[in-house]
């Protein structure tokens, strides 16, 4: 599989069940990534399994989306949708941790690799929906994703679980004031961000609208959160995608 321009193209994997929120996901992530559609094949896991016979070869690495899933969720609790989202991602993972294949999952990616690493997620250092201040480890200064960012900069969170112990074999890269863990990498080719480096002002705004009864923030707070996303600055948030992209377009 390759192209127009005769690369292989990313797959992005989606679990937003939302038409709205997961069209506006898929802008991100070519807006930020600098992708043209032909670079990007989007699986809708929420809607169909993963092909059994999905190759890895196929792609030229792997982008994991947020979505509407905690890994921390009470098991019982958990829809029939959300095991089978689980189950996949975790088979899946098995191969791409296995073959260190390039993987970049953002936000919910965070709680899947942290979880399936042996890491522990948990509501403790939970997010409201804003900006946070990311500060790079001296590791994540000198990670190949981090060049051009500042030492620290700002990126959109929102989100009811993080991790609070970090796999043993994790990379921390970033860090935030109220999160400890914002960014990891796991082997040499695999990565989670707990903050959006696809989110713009526009499409935290979109979020908001779509997730305001979800209980991330209260429903009358809408108004002044979308304000503030779109008077934020989270453009250098952009180059982790970028960079992710640019290393690994084959």
């Amino acid at each position: 599989m390759s192209s127009a321009s005769g690369t292989r193209p990313f797959l992005l994997i989606s679990t937003r069940d939302d038409p709205t929120a997961a069209e506006d996901e898929v802008r991100g992530f070519l807006s930020a990534g600098r992708l043209s559609p032909a670079d990007l094949v989007v699986h809708a896991l929420d809607a169909s399994p993963l092909p059994a016979e999905l190759d890895l070869e196929d792609y030229a690495g792997i982008l994991l989306g947020g979505g509407p899933f905690n890994s921390s969720d009470d098991p019982a609790r958990k829809s029939t949708t959300q095991l089978r989202v689980e189950s996949e991602l975790s088979a899946l993972l098995d191969r791409i941790v296995e073959a260190d294949f390039p993987f970049l999952g953002a936000c919910y990616g965070v709680g899947t690799l942290g979880v399936h690493q042996g890491g522990m997620v948990d509501r403790t250092h939970g997010e409201p929906v804003g900006t946070a201040r990311i500060e790079l480890t001296d590791a994540g200064a000198a990670d190949p994703l981090a060049a051009g960012l500042p030492r620290t900069f700002d990126a959109f969170v929102g989100h009811k679980e993080a991790i609070s112990k970090l796999p043993g074999r994790a990379v921390l890269l970033a860090t935030s004031a109220t999160c400890p863990v914002q960014m990891f990498r796991i082997g040499a080719n695999l990565y989670a961000t707990q903050f959006h480096p696809e989110l713009d002002g526009d499409g935290l705004a979109t979020r908001i609208a779509v997730y305001r009864d979800a209980g991330y923030f209260p429903p009358e707070a809408a108004g002044e959160l979308t304000d503030l996303a779109h008077a934020a600055d989270v453009s250098h948030a952009a180059t982790v995608l970028r960079n992710f992209v640019a290393r690994y377009r084959r």
